[in-house]
């Protein structure tokens, strides 16, 4: 195989695989992709297709966690205005906590349009407070498809569809001067990372057609955080239907679905919809079940430099929320790499 000159290689393709390097050639960097799996693909192998896909904000007293949440938001803020061919869509938030009394305006507050802090009566059944704002829902069977397609035809990203089993063997194989590693739960073995560990997640694809409710219920994005982690997030490509979840299993690595948990699930999503799914059923409305393996890591993700090697891998469920925000650092780390390499 003839590779063309790769100055950055960039190992894996989900989220913030493709974005780095989107945001490498951005740069003016002559950008390869290597990975086991590509958009398109549907294995379990890999967490980004599967993902609930929230551009949400968190707290966090942490600046440049504030920064790369900021950038992300914006970025796909201007994704959604591009229109539903990139997958990302503006939709109605409301956050809840079902263990915490929120202490103050967090900073997001002055950041997202039509912030508003819910009144008591607002609340769903068991939570203790919450919030509501104009947020981002990302379909990822549109949107890294589409990344893909950009990254080829506008920035002439070659892909190499291929598995490798170390990192040395991606360097080799695109001949790259930097390798971005940004594969995921396979930092564990390619990076010898010990504090990687699979988050299982278990969710479905449901339909909100049903009635008026039902669609106003499943096109508003909801989370519950705490003990009882909820979601509805709404999906761009399909008309009324809606990814609902959720579990975090931290380890475990069965990829059979629970029936149980579809029945606990559905009972805590009708019950933060506050009626609006009630219409909906295990028997008629799921259209598909899912079983990810969010790429988490103990500690927290890992974004440095090691050599001619950037760490970009163990964000969990919130690649698409911190994407664009990693990439940017991803390229300053690489920029460092090329600088030291010069002198």
């Amino acid at each position: 195989m003839v590779v063309p000159e790769c100055e950055v290689g960039v190992l894996g393709s989900g989220i913030v695989g493709l974005v780095s390097a989107l945001c490498l050639s951005r740069a003016g960097y002559r950008v390869t992709i290597i990975a086991r799996n590509l958009p398109g693909d549907k294995t379990t192998e890999w967490a980004s297709p599967w993902a609930g896909a929230i551009i949400l904000p968190v707290e966090t007293d942490d600046a440049r966690d504030v920064r790369m949440q900021r950038t992300s938001f914006n970025e796909y803020g201007a994704l959604a205005d591009q229109g539903p061919e990139t997958g990302v869509q503006r939709a109605r938030a409301s956050e809840y906590w079902d263990n915490k009394q929120q202490l103050g305006k967090p900073w997001y507050a002055n950041f997202l349009k039509g912030f508003r802090t819910l009144d008591t009566e607002e609340l769903p059944l068991g939570t203790i407070c919450g919030n509501t704002f104009m947020a981002l829902a990302v379909d990822p069977d549109v949107t890294l498809e589409w990344l893909m397609k950009l990254l080829q035809e506008k920035y002439h990203v070659h892909f190499i569809h291929q598995e490798v089993s170390s990192l040395a063997e991606a360097q080799q194989i695109t001949g790259c001067r930097v390798l971005v590693n940004a594969s995921g739960n396979g930092a564990g073995i390619l990076a010898d990372d010990k504090l990687v560990i699979p988050v299982r997640g278990q969710t479905m694809l449901m339909s909100v057609a049903h009635h008026a409710a039902a669609k106003a219920a499943g096109s508003e994005i909801k989370i519950r955080r705490g003990k009882e982690y909820t979601y509805i997030i709404p999906r761009i490509a399909g008309p009324h239907t809606a990814i609902v979840g959720g579990i975090e299993q931290p380890g475990d690595l069965s990829t059979t679905v629970d029936t149980s948990l579809r029945e606990d699930i559905l009972r805590r999503v009708k019950e933060m919809a506050q009626g609006g799914l009630d219409s909906v059923d295990l028997k008629d409305d799921v259209l598909r079940d899912v079983v990810g393996f969010r790429p988490g890591r103990e500690g927290g993700y890992r974004l440095e430099r090691d050599g001619k090697v950037v760490h970009a891998y163990g964000f969990a469920g919130t690649g698409y929320r911190y994407s664009f925000g990693a990439a940017e650092e991803v390229v300053r780390l690489v920029g460092e790499v090329m600088t030291r390499a010069r002198l």
